[in-house]
């Protein structure tokens, strides 16, 4: 029997002006893609694993929350649909990735997708997880006359691919000051780095994907906010991937507190 794919995304629709859009949550892979992988690829180890759970207080606030279903290895959902770099220069991955985080193959027998397989995943998978993050922020913004939008991601703590060293625990980026109001950053800023026990920077490394710079248009009422954090603040960076209770109760208050103050900036903005 044929396994029945998923939809593109899972969504919650909230009551205040605050969508959490968790676009590397997903790690469904369908079979006969995953048939061409290697078996690294098919633990999708560059998964930004556990975010709804790790978030789940979220929805408590009132957020809308649109969580992708799909591995990023099937399609990268934080880069634009033309494939081009966000990171001129600077080692990245693409649309749909042909290697890992680790810079080793995806596909065991060299088989990467053409021009045509890429065109159907984004057709399949990206375009509808883009026109539900679009159509909601819409919403909130008619509704509220702002909406925030918090772009949701963790990642290994040391990756000599594409830093050096280990890197800062909470890495907020807002498209360096393109994507929301410089207020909102700073005061977010202030939490992060106020934060005992973690390390924060704004704009470093990583100053936000497609998302971020793409919906986050502070002049039309839409401020958008990327957290890239690192595993290691959560969960176990290694196979078997074990979301962390311990570690994730420290940090989540942090969390609550950015969101919060996401919500406290669109409450006077709106």
């Amino acid at each position: 029997m044929s396994e029945t794919a998923p939809p593109p995304f899972v969504f919650h629709q909230g009551t205040a002006p605050l969508l959490v859009s968790m676009p590397h949550a997903g790690t469904y892979v369908p079979p006969a893609l995953a048939a061409r992988f290697t078996a690294e690829a098919r633990q999708v180890p560059d998964t930004d694993w556990h975010m709804e759970r790790l978030y789940a207080f979220a929805r408590e606030m009132g957020a809308s929350l649109l969580v992708a279903t799909h591995s990023r290895y099937v399609v990268d959902l934080n880069r634009p649909p033309d494939g081009a770099s966000l990171y001129p220069g600077q080692s990245v991955t693409g649309l749909c990735p042909v290697d890992t985080f680790d810079d080793t193959p995806i596909y065991a027998a060299g088989d990467v997708p053409d021009d045509a397989e890429i065109a159907a995943r984004r057709d399949a998978v990206w375009a509808p997880y883009h026109a539900q993050l679009r159509a909601e922020l819409d919403r909130i913004r008619a509704q509220h006359g702002v909406a925030v939008l918090w772009d949701a991601h963790s990642i290994r703590s040391v990756l000599p691919r594409f830093f050096a060293g280990k890197l800062p625990d909470l890495n907020l980026g807002t498209a360096d000051g393109a994507s929301c109001d410089p207020a909102l950053a700073q005061a977010l800023l202030h939490i992060a780095q106020g934060a005992e026990g973690y390390t924060a920077v704004l704009n470093g490394r990583f100053k936000g994907g497609y998302i971020t710079r793409h919906y986050g248009q502070p002049g039309q009422g839409v401020h958008a906010v990327q957290l890239e954090m690192t595993q290691c603040s959560y969960m176990q960076e290694s196979l078997p991937f074990d979301y962390q209770p311990a570690l994730a109760e420290r940090v989540q208050p942090v969390l609550q507190r950015l969101l919060a103050q996401a919500l406290a900036f669109a409450g006077s903005a709106g």
